[in-house]
């Protein structure tokens, strides 16, 4: 249930999910007995479920706007890292292996899988809390200029609401990192399956996660072993 919906004008979110719960749930109901009763009543009743219907799909309550109720955020726990890290390797080879994004997992815990698809597309899998099983989604690459900036966003429709920014910059004789990464429930509701995953022990996990990619770079054995390629 977004604010933003992309079948029709954008409406502003005043009512809380329980309210727009129980408007879908009423409205449904209000609506089916119109229709099968048909009575005297069977226009007003149609009319409010109807009304009851758009309340509850958009959170948008018109007498709480003529009220003057305030918008209500969205109730969904977002997830912001933004941090910034040195690593003493060079720029164009630190840019190279975060590029390839199959290698994210190698030092992300909380990622199963990243599959490239072609150049820009890339299907990704999560773990979710104590892995007991995983969610995936598909994403782009939105912004690639070679050893400067990486950026990518999942794809419309996917699972989970997932974008990335990495600028790369030269720092004395390594490379400085700044990092955005977000995670979001889509359409502002968390289900039961996802609701671990928006805590600030899994925020704690990202940032754990990024300040792994430091480690993993820097250590010679991986080199040593062929997993990362010299510049």
């Amino acid at each position: 249930m977004n604010e933003n919906s992309a079948i029709g004008p954008k409406y502003a979110i005043n009512v809380g999910i329980t309210e727009r719960v129980t408007s879908l749930i009423a409205g449904a109901l209000l609506f089916i007995n119109a229709v099968k009763k048909r009575d005297h009543l069977t226009t007003t009743k149609a009319a409010l479920g109807g009304y009851l219907l758009f309340r509850g799909a958009t959170g948008h309550c018109n007498l709480y706007e003529m009220a003057g109720k305030a918008h209500k955020p969205d109730p969904a726990k977002n997830i912001n890292i933004r941090t910034s890290l040195y690593v003493a390797r060079p720029r164009q080879e630190v840019y190279a292996f975060w590029r390839e994004l199959g290698n994210l997992p190698l030092f992300m815990e909380h990622l199963k899988s990243v599959k490239t698809q072609g150049k820009k597309k890339s299907k990704w899998k999560a773990w979710l809390p104590g892995q007991v099983g995983t969610i995936g989604w598909k994403a782009e690459i939105v912004k690639d200029k070679p050893g400067k900036v990486l950026g990518w966003n999942s794809l419309p429709g996917s699972a989970i609401d997932n974008a990335g920014k990495i600028e790369f910059r030269d720092a004395g004789m390594g490379t400085e990192l700044r990092v955005i990464i977000s995670y979001r429930a889509p359409l502002g509701i968390i289900g039961a399956g996802l609701a671990g995953l928006f805590t600030p022990a899994f925020e704690k996990i990202i940032l754990n996660d990024i300040q792994n990619f430091k480690t993993y770079l820097e250590a010679e054995s991986n080199y040593g072993n062929g997993l990362i390629a010299q510049a």
